[in-house]
């Protein structure tokens, strides 16, 4: 049987408990927000002050930095990065290794293709008419 909790020191010194997700088993700080019904792959992390919304999905090796937001239903791929206080909008779809950066915003449904990277700040909207390709 694993740990319930993990402790993890930050360059700064700060001693951060992560607790194991209910759903999935991902690590997630004790001051993030994770929804009951979300699932958080059990290689994924969750940093303090995170949310991630109901029925979201957050794969395995997936990083949400401090304050990230996945928004209800969401689908995050793989090895995708999500940067501090960065949001992913509701029924947004990242696939695999995609970068969202720091401050970025995605809005809900939009769809990102593996290997993507969406700059700091950047703001991703759908275009009209298609709603699987970006427009910055």
């Amino acid at each position: 049987m694993k740990k319930r909790y993990e402790d993890l020191e930050t360059d700064d010194g700060t001693v951060v408990r992560y607790r194991r997700h209910d759903n999935g088993g991902g690590l997630v700080a004790q001051t993030a927000s994770v929804d009951p019904t979300a699932f958080v792959a059990e290689t994924a992390w969750v940093d303090p002050g995170a949310q991630v919304g109901g029925g979201a999905r957050v794969g395995a090796h997936v990083w949400l930095e401090p304050g990230a937001v996945v928004g209800p239903h969401a689908q995050l791929g793989t090895h995708v990065h999500v940067g501090r206080g960065a949001v992913v909008g509701a029924a947004a779809r990242l696939g695999t290794r995609v970068s969202v950066g720091s401050g970025a915003r995605l809005a809900a449904g939009v769809a990102v293709s593996a290997d993507e990277s969406i700059p700091d700040h950047a703001l991703v909207t759908r275009p009209d008419g298609d709603p699987h390709s970006l427009a910055a």
